[in-house]
């Protein structure tokens, strides 16, 4: 598939991904939403891709649905039925196509990425804009940045599972506050609730997610790298820590006998490693782990 909303190139590894409507302000289509949630499928399996960069083309990041792109319902949803909490079971169910977010879709594309993903904000991100980020290991923004969960203005809900990442992020508290309010953070205001991890000149942005995709995948073991993220995200929401204990004893046998081998030989040669696992051929726990 030829993606047409997105630009997509990979450099020394780094997949840098565009949204590429510019002169829609990069506002998120279902088509946006399908090719975003293809690629990130896609990342997973290939191990030419060690970290992400997401980022809007021209001076947006996304700002939010495009209102004017569905014909119905302007988020894409069949207003003819009227489901039950029970239908909604079964989540891979075909009838259930014109009834589940888009956002959450992405969002847990996203979630179960085996590889860093850091949102370049560039520009505006409002609505689904912001919130396809919170599943992104880091929010940079740049000095023209904004930020925005704009959702009490439209008379709807905060949507792409972001009742579950943001709170995670920035509390509960100040999670309420910024859904309430629904105002538009300027970059120093999303940066002191907690949103964002730094905040760069727009010429220095990209550079910026490159050299912290950098620290956090070079030299380093991708199966480890595609392990722990999954064990931060899934292990922290569990109830008790004897359920983290459970995946760090699988992932540390799996690891230890592979590229953890190499790290300890290494370590001791005083030597940089070479490491030789693929995040595209996990062990066998892993799939049943995360429900694949």
């Amino acid at each position: 598939m030829t993606p047409t909303t997105l630009d997509i190139t990979n450099e020394d590894g780094i997949l840098l991904i565009r949204l590429d409507r510019p002169d829609h302000l990069n506002a998120f289509t279902m088509t946006m939403a399908a090719e975003l949630i293809q690629t990130f499928r896609d990342v997973n399996d290939d191990d030419a891709v060690r970290a992400v960069i997401v980022t809007g083309a021209g001076r947006a990041f996304c700002a939010g649905m495009d209102l004017n792109s569905e014909t119905g319902n302007a988020f894409g949803l069949d207003d003819t039925r009227r489901p039950t909490l029970a239908d909604m079971s079964d989540l891979d169910d075909p009838r259930l196509d014109r009834i589940r977010d888009g956002g959450g879709r992405l969002t847990l594309a996203i979630h179960a990425c085996r590889k860093p993903v850091i949102a370049a904000i560039n520009g505006a991100a409002v609505g689904i804009g912001a919130t396809m980020t919170l599943p992104m290991d880091a929010r940079l923004i740049s000095t023209r940045g904004r930020i925005g969960f704009v959702f009490g203005r439209l008379g709807i809900v905060p949507e792409a599972a972001s009742s579950w990442f943001l709170p995670r992020i920035v509390g509960l508290p100040t999670a309420l506050d910024l859904v309430y309010r629904a105002d538009v953070l300027d970059a120093p205001a999303a940066l002191e609730a907690g949103l964002v991890q730094s905040v760069h000149d727009p010429e220095d942005l990209l550079d910026a997610a490159r050299s912290l995709a950098d620290a956090w995948t070079k030299g380093r073991s991708p199966m480890a790298v595609a392990l722990a993220r999954q064990m931060l995200y899934r292990n922290s929401a569990r109830e008790h820590p004897v359920e983290a204990h459970r995946i760090d004893s699988l992932a540390m046998f799996y690891t230890s006998i592979g590229d953890g081998a190499e790290g300890v030989s290494a370590f001791l040669e005083k030597r940089p490693p070479e490491f030789t696992s693929k995040a595209s051929q996990m062990p066998d726990f892993y799939r049943e782990w995360i429900g694949e």
